[in-house]
């Protein structure tokens, strides 16, 4: 089945599940399913996911494209990078910012993320090109963007989960 990695747990009663860690896909799976009754769940499991990233794959461009229009929709157009790019070197944060060359990154992590989790990052991110530390403004120019707090709470989840 290709680079799938499939770990069974004892603790799993029912549920398979397929995920991404890095370059490697993982699944879950229940220690009593037969083996030709996972991997037809696996496949299918995974098909859809990549089917899923495929449809929420945006490269460097978009992104800038992206922080156009959420510079122009929260911060009237002043939040302006010189760059957005993915990169695949953030294991500890979503995103980061370098306000001396206005340049934006974020991690590859977030890919295959909700759009309105990925644009929580963009906004924060490009908050810190209007205020470079997170102060009270900061939060403030941050906060305007509507899901922030459910973004917020998303993310932690993921890393809570992945940690």
């Amino acid at each position: 089945m290709g680079d799938i990695e499939v770990r069974r747990s004892t603790r799993r009663k029912r549920s398979i599940q397929v995920r991404r860690e890095g370059n490697r896909t993982i699944a879950l799976v229940p220690a009593h399913l037969p083996e030709a009754e996972a991997d037809e769940v696996i496949a299918r499991l995974v098909e859809r996911l990549d089917r899923r990233e495929k449809r929420t794959m945006v490269g460097d461009a978009d992104l800038t494209d992206r922080a156009a229009e959420l510079s122009a929709a929260y911060f009237d157009g002043k939040a302006t990078p010189t760059s957005v790019r993915w990169v695949s070197n953030q294991n500890a944060r979503w995103g980061s910012c370098t306000t001396n060359d206005r340049t934006i990154r974020l991690s590859d992590r977030l890919i295959g993320l909700p759009v309105w989790v990925v644009d929580y990052v963009l906004v924060h991110e490009l908050a810190h090109l209007i205020e470079a530390n997170h102060s009270a403004r900061f939060w403030a120019l941050v906060d305007a963007y509507p899901k922030a707090e459910k973004a917020k709470g998303f993310l932690e989840g993921v890393s809570h989960r992945r940690g």
